[in-house]
């Protein structure tokens, strides 16, 4: 008679393990990636950078990417880069988003989708981002490529691809 109490309360306790289980897996399935610091630096970068934020767009960079932005953008400014990439025909840059990210040992390669406001750019833009973290854990863009209508072959293995567009360094 004693076994029937132990084994209710055996079935409660798997009933409740398994109830945390699928709390936990929900939470995981719909906390969005772009929480995740590494890829919020390459929306962070990709949205004020499109925008024309240099200020804000700057310090995401890695020192070595930022000489580069230095020397080899227009004015200097990484928004100007950027901005150049994409058709004027497109339009003004909406909003990018986290797309999906691999890593790459400690490093992570992040691609995002951003839409604009007319023609092809509008069903979206591709661009891939090498995110690594600085001496200080500070994670920074080291490199970047794409820009490019999400459509054309060229928007595939962008940091992977030597002949993918708009590649920096």
């Amino acid at each position: 008679m004693t076994s029937m109490p132990r084994q209710r309360w055996i079935w409660i306790g798997l009933s409740l393990a398994l109830a945390l289980v699928v709390v936990i897996a929900a939470t995981l399935a719909l906390t969005p990636q772009e929480t995740n610091p590494a890829f919020a630096v390459a929306v962070d970068f990709m949205n004020a950078a499109g925008k024309g934020d240099d200020l804000a767009a700057l310090p995401l960079l890695s020192d070595d990417l930022q000489a580069w932005v230095q020397a080899n953008c227009p004015d200097g400014r990484v928004s100007a880069c950027i901005q150049a990439y994409t058709p004027p025909e497109w339009g003004g840059l909406i909003s990018a988003v986290f797309r999906r990210a691999v890593p790459d040992g400690a490093a992570w390669n992040v691609d995002l989708i951003a839409t604009y406001e007319k023609d092809r750019g509008f069903s979206g833009v591709c661009s891939a981002f090498r995110v690594e973290a600085d001496a200080s854990g500070r994670w920074r863009i080291q490199r970047w490529a794409g820009f490019v209508w999400c459509g054309d072959p060229a928007s595939r293995n962008m940091l992977s691809n030597p002949d993918a567009p708009n590649q920096a360094p």
